[in-house]
C-alpha cells in the first residue's frame, strides 16, 4: 500500500466518524516524519462552532504537539478539498504539502473555485496532490447528502454507509 493511500485511509476513518455523528463527513490527519501526529473530523454541528472543520481541528492539535504555529515539516491529508477558511489556515501554518481525496466544487479553494494554496501573492505556497482515494472520499460525501436530504435536513443520518 502506498504511503498516500495509507494516510488517506486513516483520514477516511475520521470522515466516517463525522458521518456517524451526523456531521459532514470530512476527515484529516497530519503527518510528521512518517507518523500521524493528529487526527480530526468535522465537528461543526456537535460543537455548534463554524470553525470546527477537520483541517482546523488537526492544525490546532498539531501546533500544540509540535509546540509552534509553524508546521513546516508536516503533511496534511484531508478527504475533501479545503474550503477558504481551511486553505487560509494551511497557508498561515506554513504547511508545505496538502494531499486531498475529492474536489469540492461548491467551496474548494485548492483549485475548484480559487486556489488559495498556491496564490503567488502570498508569502507561502503549498504543494498539492489530489485524487488519492478520490472515489471513496466522494462517495462518502454523496451518501451523506443523499441521506441528509432524505431525512429532511436533520441530523438523523443512517450509518449504513459507515460500516
Amino acid at each position: 500500500m502506498s504511503e498516500h493511500i495509507y494516510y488517506m485511509t486513516e483520514a477516511l476513518l475520521e470522515a466516517k466518524k463525522a458521518f456517524a455523528l451526523g456531521e459532514v463527513p470530512i476527515g484529516a490527519v497530519m503527518v510528521r516524519e512518517g507518523n500521524i501526529i493528529a487526527r480530526g473530523h468535522n465537528l461543526r454541528n456537535s460543537k455548534k462552532n463554524p470553525l470546527c472543520h477537520a483541517e482546523i481541528e488537526v492544525i490546532d492539535a498539531s501546533a500544540c504537539i509540535v509546540g509552534d504555529w509553524r508546521l513546516e515539516d508536516c503533511v496534511l491529508y484531508v478527504t475533501i478539498e479545503p474550503c477558504p477558511m481551511c486553505a487560509g489556515a494551511i497557508v498561515q501554518a506554513r504547511i508545505p504539502k496538502v494531499v486531498f481525496g475529492a474536489r469540492n466544487q461548491k467551496a474548494g479553494c485548492a483549485g475548484s473555485i480559487l486556489n488559495l494554496l498556491q496564490e503567488p501573492r502570498f508569502n507561502h505556497q503549498v504543494e498539492m496532490e489530489e485524487g488519492i482515494l478520490e472515489q471513496e472520499c466522494g462517495e462518502l460525501m454523496k451518501a451523506f447528502f443523499q441521506n441528509f436530504r432524505k431525512n429532511k435536513n436533520t441530523a438523523e443520518i443512517s450509518n449504513d454507509f459507515v460500516k
